[in-house]
């Protein structure tokens, strides 16, 4: 590693402790996080999980129902990455049924505790965005 990228490295490293720091200073612990980035712009989105992992691989939507399998099998304890993700999957364009699907599969390997907390996880998430959707005009 060169002087400057341990440099670089370290100014990230430092940056990123500041805001969590900043998130858990509330009682619920990193949850004020979906609040401050509820989801990201589609491009955005596209370039963090799309284009920039791997140009010519999966796209965003693909990479977030993926991403989705993998939180569902690590069960309650990644709730508030899990509540995110279901938020960023809609926005890049995946259904409900897809989301649900995705976690449902996850059933095998999670096992049916981890699939039912992602489940009503993505329920909360829904009657969210539904109620969002109502409210604007």
């Amino acid at each position: 590693m060169t002087d400057d990228f341990a440099k670089l490295f370290a100014s990230m490293l430092e940056s990123s402790q500041d805001m969590l720091r900043a998130f858990q200073a509330s009682p619920d612990g990193v949850s004020g996080l979906d609040k401050l980035f509820p989801t990201m712009p589609a491009n955005l989105m596209e370039m963090w999980f799309g284009r920039t992992f791997n140009r010519d691989g999966l796209d965003a939507k693909t990479r977030l129902l993926v991403t989705l399998a993998a939180l569902t099998v690590l069960g309650a304890q990644a709730e508030p990455q899990l509540r995110l993700t279901v938020r960023h999957a809609l926005a890049a364009g995946a259904t409900k049924r897809e989301i649900a699907e995705v976690i449902w599969q996850m059933s095998m390997f999670g096992g049916i505790p981890a699939t039912q907390k992602a489940l009503e996880t993505a329920q909360a998430v829904f009657a969210e965005t539904d109620k969002l959707e109502e409210n604007t005009p």
